[in-house]
């Protein structure tokens, strides 16, 4: 698997601002509240949000322009026929 950054500068500094800010807040009301799961999920979520951030990679901003460049591809290979069937191919 090839991972190329797919996210720029900016939008990785807020990532790891947006990441960390979640981490903290749900640490501390995990503190108060122990016994309440949701902060751990809360905080999974803070550092997935932190790694993309470091990292430059985003999974599902990869997912969307594979889909977009598969999407492409399709449309491509719809107009070949279309075009034969106009003759501009013949000769």
């Amino acid at each position: 698997m090839n991972i190329k950054p797919n996210i720029g500068i900016l939008q990785a500094l807020i990532r790891i601002t947006c990441g960390l800010t979640l981490v903290a807040w749900s640490t501390s009301k995990l503190v108060k509240q122990p016994w309440n799961d949701r902060f751990l999920f809360f905080i999974m979520m803070g550092a997935m949000k932190v790694a993309e951030g470091i990292v430059r990679y985003c999974p599902i901003v990869a997912l969307f322009e594979k889909g977009k460049q598969a999407a492409k591809e399709s449309n491509n290979t719809d107009k070949k026929p279309l075009e034969l069937l106009n003759g501009s191919d013949i000769l």
